[in-house]
């Protein structure tokens, strides 16, 4: 399996510095500064990457799983939200919060829920983030 690069750079003090990102791939990259990840500015931050790769993730795993469960899905749309907070004197992401549309023909709910369960603790991103409060809301179409 292939290995991702990406890479960081910050410049200055927390509160007054900025950074900036990029992937090897030349497809992602961005600034980012303290006003980004912990106040309200424009712009992009570690939580936004972590929720678009979960959101990425999620929606391939959840794919396989129904396409195993001979339920092939027309398309799968997930949204995901990630919360950092102070915690203990310092930050942690606490909360990854999932809201998924399926359009798969041929699943009960039941089953449906099951996968989304699985999915939820196997998709290797949802893994990454062992410690993250993972939250699915999944509503087939």
């Amino acid at each position: 399996m292939p290995t991702r690069n990406a890479s960081a750079t910050w410049e200055g003090g927390l509160k007054g510095g900025k950074g900036t990102f990029k992937g090897s791939s030349g497809l992602i990259g961005g600034n980012f500064s303290f006003g980004t990840r912990f106040g309200e500015e424009p712009g992009t931050n570690p939580e936004e990457l972590l929720a678009a790769a979960e959101a990425a993730c999620f929606s391939m795993a959840l794919s396989l799983g129904l396409e195993g469960a001979g339920a092939p899905p027309e398309r799968v749309q997930t949204e995901a939200a990630c919360t950092v907070e102070r915690v203990d004197g310092g930050f942690k992401i606490t909360t990854m919060k999932l809201r998924v549309r399926v359009r798969a023909p041929g699943v009960e709910n039941d089953a449906f829920q099951r996968i989304v369960e699985g999915t939820r603790t196997g998709c290797p991103v949802s893994q990454a983030l062992a410690g993250v409060d993972i939250q699915v809301e999944a509503t087939l179409e």
